[in-house]
């Protein structure tokens, strides 16, 4: 199983990044309904490695805690007082509380392994992931809405108060299409897409280094070590995408959740 993304053929070309690299080859149970790919392994990997630091976390609460229990507790701080309760408030903060710290930790750690080395590419740059996520926010979104407000709220979401009823011929198809489709659409494209980006870019300064280094002639040698400073610096730069990722998918969650239980629905 090749984890490493190749930068240049035997012609001794410089061959930049391409989308096929986000369909790599079967190379676990291959032709049954399990079959895996590199991708699909690195999130197995990654969920595994989510379960077990909280398990190591928790599994024996103490009042004076340990450092992996304080890790656990301050990301758990983070996503309880940063996103559910400064978006839904306590009570509602409370209540989905499960559902928004799984996704920001889900998406977190799925994030980061594209730029750990050996890996080098997000679990969340293939749509399955964001889709899947997305859909379930989708779903709580209207179950949240119908549960406050069974009767009211595709009313009040399709036709909102207030607006004169000669145009809402106008105003409830651009409800419709922004509310029930927008919605998950760039929910999902704004995680994946940014993950794309930034995958193509580092094996792009990665392959140019590699290429300057070991296949360039005389002083194109150079540029290597220019290539390589932005490699790392755009390293960097992807762990702060990474995290920042994982806090607005968390976050709009929330945040649609909110106009879901809000008053007017």
């Amino acid at each position: 199983m090749n984890l490493l993304v190749p930068s240049a053929n035997d012609d001794g070309g410089f061959h930049g990044p391409t989308i096929n690299e986000f369909f790599p080859d079967i190379v676990l149970f291959g032709g049954t309904p399990f079959e895996m790919n590199r991708i699909m392994i690195i999130r197995v990997i990654s969920m595994i490695v989510l379960m077990i630091i909280f398990w190591i976390g928790t599994r024996r609460m103490k009042v004076v805690p340990t450092r992996m229990q304080s890790l656990v507790e301050m990301g758990l701080d983070f996503a309880r007082v940063n996103i559910a309760e400064d978006i839904l408030g306590k009570k509602d903060g409370k209540r989905f509380l499960p559902l928004i710290t799984t996704m920001f930790f889900l998406v977190l750690f799925m994030n980061l392994t594209g730029v750990i080395p050996f890996f080098n590419i997000a679990g969340t740059s293939v749509i399955g992931v964001p889709l899947l996520l997305a859909v379930v926010a989708y779903v709580v979104f209207i179950y949240a809405g119908i549960k406050k407000n069974p009767g009211n709220f595709f009313r009040n979401a399709l036709f909102p108060p207030g607006v004169p009823p000669a145009l809402y011929i106008i105003v409830t198809p651009i409800e419709f299409i922004s509310t029930f489709i927008v919605r998950p659409i760039t929910l999902t494209l704004r995680l994946m897409m940014n993950m794309i980006v930034g995958h193509l870019l580092l094996v792009l300064f990665f392959s140019a280094t590699q290429f300057f280094f070991f296949s360039a002639d005389g002083a194109f040698k150079l540029f290597g070590a220019g290539t390589l400073v932005f490699g790392f610096a755009f390293t960097l730069f992807e762990l702060l995408i990474a995290v920042l990722q994982a806090y607005i998918f968390a976050l709009l969650t929330a945040v649609y959740i909110q106009l879901a239980v809000a008053e007017e629905h």
